[in-house]
C-alpha cells in the first residue's frame, strides 16, 4: 500500500528476517523502504510501538504482549493488528472418517512442533470414538521420523528454545497432576542429535476436560489434548468455551453439517476436512483474546490505508454554484 516498515523479528528468531532484507536489497528496493531492528522485545519493541513517527504497528506473539502493544499504542490513537494467542479446537463429529480425522488431529498440532499460533491442540471427538481415534493418531506418529530440521527425511525437528521446552515439560507435568490420561509421549528426547537441540516427544493427552490448565493455556509445544463429547451442542460449547478464538477446524463427511458447525464456532479462521491452510486472498485473524484486525486479504490492506474524501465544485465561478447562490454569496 506504498509504505515504508520497519520489522522487529522475534528476539530468538531474527535471522531469516535479516536475509529477507538482504535478497529485497539485492533486488532493488529502495533504502528506508523495508528496515530491519532486532532485539528484546522489552526494549526494541516498546521503543518502535511508542515511537511518534510509527502510525501503524502489526504485532504477532502472546496475548499478554498484545495488551503491552494495544497501551502503546493507545497513548499514540495508532492503528494496531493484533493477532495472539490461541487455543484451538478441532471438532470431530460423529460422520468423520476416522482415519481422515486422525490425520487431521496430528497436522493440527504438529505443524512446526506445535509452534503455530492457530494450532490445534483440543481434539473435540465423539466419545464412543476416541479410543480409536488415539490408537489411529499413535500409529501414525510412530512412523514419523523426529530429527533435525534441514534434513528432508525428518518430520519433526526441535522446539526453538530451552525456555519454550520447559513451558512444554511443565505444561506436560501440569497435565498429569490435573487428571488427563497420557496416551502417548511426555517426554524429551535425548541422546545422538536429540542432545544438541530442544526435542520432545508428540504427546497426547485423552480423557480431557475444559477446566484443567493444559487445554485452556497455550503450550506452543507439540501436545495435544482430546476431549470427549456426547452430543453435537456439547462439541460447540466445549469448543466456544475459551477466551481465545483464532483457528478452529471441522471433521465431518457432511459438508452441510460440518458448515453449519463451522458457523456456530466463535473463531477468526475454521478448516474443514483440512487445518493451516492459509492464503494470501484470505483474512487470517482471531475474536476475542486472540487478536483483532486481518492479516491477508482485503482487509488487511485497509489496516495499512487511510480514506480521504476529496470534494471539489467544478462551477466556474460563485455565481454559477447554486449553493453560494442560494444562500446569496
Amino acid at each position: 500500500m506504498g509504505n515504508s516498515m520497519v520489522m522487529k523479528p522475534a528476539s530468538i528468531t531474527p535471522v531469516t528476517t535479516l536475509e529477507l532484507a538482504r535478497l529485497l536489497h539485492e533486488a532493488g528496493v529502495p533504502a528506508g523502504v523495508f528496515n530491519v531492528v532486532s532485539g528484546p522485545g522489552a526494549s526494541a519493541g516498546h521503543y518502535l510501538a511508542s515511537h511518534p513517527d510509527v502510525s501503524k504497528i502489526g504485532f504477532t506473539g502472546s496475548t499478554t504482549v498484545g495488551r503491552t502493544i494495544a497501551h502503546l499504542a493507545a497513548d499514540g490513537i495508532k492503528r494496531v493488528t493484533l493477532e495472539l494467542g490461541g487455543k484451538s479446537a478441532v471438532v470431530v463429529l460423529d460422520d468423520a472418517d476416522l482415519d481422515l480425522a486422525s490425520s487431521m488431529g496430528i497436522w493440527s498440532f504438529l505443524m512446526h512442533d506445535g509452534q503455530a499460533c492457530e494450532s490445534g491442540t483440543r481434539l473435540i471427538v465423539p466419545r464412543k470414538m476416541q479410543q480409536q481415534i488415539t490408537e489411529l493418531m499413535i500409529g501414525k506418529i510412530r512412523k514419523m521420523v523426529i530429527g533435525d530440521q534441514m534434513d528432508r527425511r525428518t518430520d519433526l525437528g526441535p522446539i526453538a528454545s530451552a525456555d519454550q521446552l520447559k513451558t512444554t515439560m511443565d505444561y506436560v507435568d501440569i497435565g498429569k497432576k490435573e487428571g488427563a490420561e497420557l496416551a502417548y509421549g511426555g517426554n524429551r528426547l535425548t541422546g545422538g542429535i536429540y542432545d544438541k537441540g530442544f526435542f520432545h516427544e508428540p504427546t497426547i493427552f485423552i480423557n480431557c476436560n475444559n477446566q484443567m490448565r493444559q487445554v485452556r493455556e497455550e503450550i506452543f509445544g507439540p501436545v495435544q489434548c482430546i476431549i470427549p463429547y456426547d452430543d453435537e451442542e456439547e462439541a460447540i460449547a466445549i469448543a466456544n468455551d475459551t477466551p481465545y478464538g483464532l483457528g478452529g477446524g471441522v471433521c465431518s463427511t457432511n459438508a452441510s453439517r460440518a458448515q453449519w458447525v463451522a458457523k456456530k464456532l466463535r473463531t477468526g479462521t475454521v478448516w474443514i476436512n483440512t487445518y493451516h491452510m492459509l492464503r494470501a486472498d484470505a483474512p487470517f485473524g482471531g475474536y476475542k483474546e486472540s487478536g483483532y484486525g486481518r492479516e491477508n486479504g482485503y482487509q488487511a490492506l485497509l489496516a495499512y490505508s487511510e480514506v480521504k474524501h476529496v470534494c471539489q465544485n467544478l462551477a466556474p465561478d460563485a455565481k454559477s454554484y447554486m449553493v453560494f447562490k442560494g444562500i446569496g454569496l
